[in-house]
């Protein structure tokens, strides 16, 4: 696909040359072959942005360049991350050793960790995305595409700016630049960017604001050109965050109360029916397989169906449901939490340019970048609070009460000394009356790469570009923390009966407990999922360039790339009690690496031929192939009637045709520009959460789509725009066990929980044995049992076929439409007025396309006016941004199945509006 339509549209000053009463319209210059073209001449879909252009447009960020592009689709993901897809490739695994399917470059140097995102462009010279798969030039290799930032560089004269944005939910944006020249030869750069609002939602328990932001980025860049042949840029750039940023939506659930019986068996009534209530909570999953859309979607999960709640039984603190009966508030962006979110992120990153033109025809670049990430998010695990509060004295259906009466001891006494008044004294959650549960995500990293090309411009008829990269990447220090006040009392429990503290910290049999406010590795009483990893890449890459007549020229481009990935794996330590002489802290590692050397590379060509209907013609044709390294999946728990994954999984390739053209016509005031495309995508990768551990499996599919991208200037002051994306994704095979609907429908089968809180899958005959037997000994836990295979076979559940299944997030159609007219008023001042409408067709978040996964189209309206005065410098705006206040559901996240099969939902930004002005020296 060619140029961004709604790019060019909406440049600040256009190059405007009068033809026969139309408008020319001026062409942007990219990089998207790592040297300076025309837009238009480049064989490559790719949409570029002007600084002004993302202005007039409203894209502020990442995540708003789905709204004029065809065939993205933007979301954030679960842990912070977020899934910038292209043609339906992107990034649906999760893994700490898992690429991204879209590579992310700032300058032309690859970001691993980056913070798309949560940053905002400012001084952008452009932000080109590249669509299709990247497999030569490129840095890592991606298989969907790239987006690429380039910023502004220092020029030998000053300038200067300064921009302050007022709007709704009290924001405040603010944006400079200063620009020095230092002699002849240097000249330096400063730009900033800031932004401050309220939330966007409420915190019910608190009533503070959340998902609000503080944030700002500022970035220097030197300029050091001694002559015409040497040139040297040192930039750097620093992103910061400390605000109540929500990382995770509104959660979604139908509750699931389960069945009223097994196979005609009713639970036990002993006790009051306490027995048949813990009975009935191990045969519910938690939350219920419904549509997003569905009417009680926005209710609580039954806590009888996760971890949490079965600690909660186990030592009698809870007795039912923790919720039942609760509701959540309907605004989906408001929540009820324990605490309000805490979200902290911040990034260093150094490059340094060299470009240095040997001779004439030969021109060598160094691009060496250094980059540091940090990022510490809090939350609330579920952001709702419990109908119910702990018990003062235990619900007499525990397991502890009756051995404990065998030897004589009393539980009651044990339980009050603990838990005084029903209060759990838990580090992390706090000294609590009720169920509370939150996770930590968060992650060091630094990068270090080198870059080096060697590029020719002969005369003759063939040129190259050559050049090799090396990527150095650690993560050495994050964690993923999920904390839960039931699980730390089960352990105080067990502490003081099996070594008379319940808050050991080491000692035989101890399961140690961390007390502090912050986990720091040392506890056992917490999921926490730690494993440093370490990327090597080294690449070699070329592309040769045949000239075979003055209009038509040949593409081979080669790509041989060495995926080297460590991971020092620690295996849960959750209730892992201490060996003789252990300390506490983190399992041993379990050192793990992958290794991948794969070619990858492009063949084609592209045309101009002289057609009596256009102006100019640019018709392409290109094989590619792409590719992505494979990784270590996170580690696993067999047992359970759980079945875990591979310990790895593979790399995936897309293996893609295109075709493509490039148009301007009626005397330069018409661009039109489209391409088909074709990829069979081997080894998709895709991740499901399964015994609180991430499992990615490869599959393979077959995508076909069509874009068409146009700008039209019928008259000087009029443009529109239009961008179109058909997109048809199938899965060509594979099968696997869908967690959300283990037994498909199998009216034989039920589901049960395991000791670990993990769902298993047994016959009804067999489930319906076992709760007689647990009726007979009044043992309601002796169904725990049923997913070791103690009462009959046990399975992880029926496999789904996913043959002629879509691929998630790859809706059918994409299409935007823009138009701005100019006013001109004399005197150097102007007005534009600019509308923008978005939409996209329906979509599934997962593999398995079932109704629970479908997400609904949605669209999105732009408004904008700009007043300006380029001669004096002054610019005023006035802007709506998602003007109809559309509640778009962009993904949802299934948790597994010890959580309670919830889903978070993340959501399109609210309406906002407001008004900027801007001065120019």
């Amino acid at each position: 696909m060619g140029a961004s339509a709604a790019a060019l549209a909406a440049m600040a000053q256009p190059a405007f040359a009068q033809t026969a009463g139309a408008t020319v319209i001026e062409e942007l210059v990219v990089t998207a072959q790592k040297k300076e073209e025309s837009i238009q001449d480049v064989p490559i879909a790719v949409s570029a942005f002007s600084q002004d252009s993302l202005q007039k447009q409203k894209i502020d960020g990442g995540p708003n360049l789905v709204l004029a592009i065809p065939n993205v689709n933007f979301s954030k993901g679960n842990f912070t991350g977020y899934n910038f897809q292209i043609r339906g490739v992107g990034s649906k695994l999760v893994a700490g050793s898992g690429d991204a399917g879209t590579g992310i470059h700032l300058n032309n140097a690859p970001l691993t960790a980056n913070n798309l995102f949560e940053t905002e462009f400012y001084d952008v010279e452009r932000v080109e995305v590249l669509r299709g798969p990247q497999g030569t030039l490129y840095g890592r290799n991606a298989t969907g595409g790239v987006v690429n930032l380039i910023t502004n560089k220092p020029v030998d004269r000053f300038e200067a700016n300064a921009r302050v944005e007022l709007g709704n939910y009290g924001g405040q944006k603010f944006r400079g630049m200063i620009n020095v020249p230092v002699g002849d030869m240097l000249a330096v750069r400063v730009a900033g960017s800031a932004l401050k609002r309220d939330g966007y939602g409420k915190n019910i328990v608190t009533g503070n604001d959340v998902d609000d932001r503080d944030l700002y980025g500022v970035r220097a860049t030197v300029a050091f050109t001694p002559n015409d042949d040497f040139k040297a840029t040192l930039m750097y750039d620093r992103f910061h965050e400390d605000d109540h940023r929500s990382r995770i939506g509104k959660q979604y659930c139908t509750k699931d109360t389960g069945p009223a019986n097994v196979a005609g068996v009713n639970y036990s009534t002993a006790f009051g029916g306490l027995i048949g209530q813990v009975q009935r909570g191990l045969f519910s999953v938690g939350c219920q397989e419904t549509s997003l859309y569905s009417a009680g979607v926005l209710g609580t999960v039954n806590s009888q169906g996760t971890l949490g709640g079965l600690f909660g039984a186990l030592t009698g603190l809870q007795t039912g449901d923790a919720y039942a009966g609760k509701m959540q508030t309907p605004d989906v962006r408001d929540m009820e939490s324990t605490f309000d979110p805490i979200y902290q992120a911040s990034t260093d990153i150094w490059e340094l340019n060299l470009d240095w033109n040997v001779t004439d025809s030969l021109k060598l670049t160094s691009l060496t970048s250094y980059s540091k990430n940090d990022l510490f998010t809090r939350q609330d695990y579920n952001r709702y609070t419990p109908t119910a509060g702990f018990n003062t004295t235990p619900n007499p259906v525990n397991a502890f009460g009756a051995a404990l009466a065998a030897a004589g001891l009393n539980y009651n006494t044990l339980y009050g000394a603990l838990f005084p008044g029903g209060v759990v004294s838990d580090g992390q959650n706090g000294k609590q009356n009720r169920f509370t549960t939150s996770d930590i995500s968060s992650s060091k990293s630094k990068q270090w790469t080198q870059e080096l090309r060697l590029q020719s411009s002969f005369d003759g008829p063939i040129n190259f570009n050559v050049g090799a990269i090396y990527v150095d990447f650690k993560a050495d220090d994050g964690d993923y923390y999920v904390m839960f006040n039931t699980g730390t009392a089960y352990y105080q429990v067990n502490n003081l009966l099996g070594v008379g503290n319940p808050n050991c910290t080491s000692g035989t049999g101890c399961v140690p407990v961390d007390q502090g406010a912050t986990p720091n590795r040392s506890g056992r009483n917490y999921y926490d999922s730690y494993a440093p990893y370490h990327l090597k890449s080294k690449a070699l890459f070329g592309e040769v360039y045949y000239q075979m007549t003055d209009t038509f020229k040949w593409t081979l481009g080669l790509r041989y790339t060495d995926d080297d990935k460590k991971v020092e794996t620690h295996p849960v330590a959750l209730g892992v009690a201490l060996k003789a002489g252990e300390a506490a802290g983190p399992l041993p590692v379990v050192h793990q690496g992958v290794q991948f050397k794969e070619t990858t590379g492009r063949f084609g060509f592209d045309w101009k031929p002289e057609l009596s209907f256009t102006d100019d013609t640019l018709v392409y044709g290109f094989y590619s192939r792409g590719y992505r390294a494979g990784g270590v999946n996170p580690p696993c728990t067999n047992g359970g009637g759980v079945v875990c994954g591979p310990a790895t999984f593979e790399p995936e390739f897309v293996n893609s045709i295109e075709f493509g053209m490039k148009n301007t016509l009626l005397d330069g005031s018409l661009v039109l520009n489209g391409s088909i495309f074709h990829y069979d995508y081997k080894g998709y990768q895709v991740s499901k959460i399964v015994n609180r551990a991430s499992t990615n499996e490869n599959i393979d599919a077959k995508i076909k789509g069509v874009e068409l991208e146009s700008i039209w200037s019928p008259i000087r002051p009029l443009r529109f725009n239009a961008a179109i994306g058909w997109l048809d994704t199938e899965i060509a095979n594979g099968s696997s066990i869908d967690t959300f609907n283990r037994t498909q429908g199998d009216p034989n089968l039920i589901v049960v929980k395991s000791s670990a809180a993990s769902n298993c899958v047994v016959s009804k005959a067999t489930a319906a044995t076992a709760l007689t037997i647990s009726n007979a000994t009044n043992n309601p836990f002796a169904l725990l049992g049923l997913c070791s295979g103690a009462f009959g076979a046990a399975s992880d559940g029926v496999a789904v076929n996913l043959k002629g299944k879509e691929l998630p997030n790859a809706p059918h159609w994409t299409t935007s439409f823009g138009a701005q007219y100019t006013f001109d008023f004399g005197n150097g001042w102007d007005a534009v007025l600019r509308g923008d409408y978005y939409r996209q067709s329906k979509t599934f978040s997962r593999i398995y396309n079932s109704n629970a996964d479908r997400i609904d189209g949605w669209q999105n309206v732009n408004l904008t006016l700009t007043v300006a005065n380029q001669d004096k410098g002054w610019i005023l705006e006035g802007f709506v941004k998602n003007a109809t206040d559309e509640e778009a559901i962009t993904d949802t996240y299934l948790t597994d199945d010890s959580s309670g099969l919830y889903r978070n939902a993340f959501f399109s930004e609210p309406r906002t509006y407001g008004m900027a002005v801007t001065k120019r020296w």
